[in-house]
């Protein structure tokens, strides 16, 4: 079976289950040292080419990948019993689906992503709010605009494993490894 058509069957089952519109997935990055750090992103998009999450290009994360295109997720749904690791380079999205994607996400959101320089240390909340206020100012007779900083990235899936919990810790593992245009499959042991 491909592995991206069975995450999708997941996905469905995920929803049906755990009700909500937001997909959150642990993202592990490495700085070009290798020093690992994790975070929780929201998943946005899931296809034939990969998986989708959007950031700020000066977070740590952003700077990590630049540094390290590689990367891995873990999703976790505790209604299934079932967790989901995927592995594989990463690549910016082209600007055009960056700004398709930021055109949908609430006014608030769009100018929380202008006043918010992501990471980066800030002197107190109140700083944070006057750069969303003028950020309001601004953008207040149109549209809110991507800014150039911001933006999606792609997980290229070239291992994606699925994890089915038992019971009696018999757990179930299969292992999806994309060789060429295809996919080997391996049980693994629990």
């Amino acid at each position: 079976m491909d592995p991206i058509a069975l995450f999708l069957e997941l996905l469905e089952r995920r929803a049906a289950a755990e009700p909500s519109a937001d997909v959150p997935v642990a993202l592990a990055t490495a700085d070009p040292a290798g020093v690992p750090s994790v975070r929780m992103v929201l998943l946005k998009g899931v296809d034939t080419r990969g998986f989708v999450f959007f950031t700020n290009y000066g977070s740590r994360k952003a700077q990590e990948l630049d540094g390290n295109p590689r990367a891995a997720l873990c999703f976790f749904w505790p209604s299934l019993v079932t967790q989901v690791r995927v592995e594989g380079p990463v690549a910016r999205l082209a600007a055009d689906e960056s700004d398709a994607y930021f055109g949908t996400r609430p006014r608030d959101s769009q100018l929380a992503a202008w006043a918010s320089r992501q990471s980066a240390p800030i002197n107190s909340r109140d700083e944070l709010l006057a750069r969303y206020e003028e950020a309001s100012r601004r953008f207040a007779s149109g549209p809110v605009p991507r800014p150039p900083f911001w933006g999606g990235y792609l997980l290229d899936p070239h291992r994606i494993e699925f994890w089915e919990g038992d019971a009696a810790r018999l757990h179930q593992r299969t292992l999806y490894a994309r060789r060429g245009a295809g996919w080997e499959t391996e049980v693994l042991q629990p």
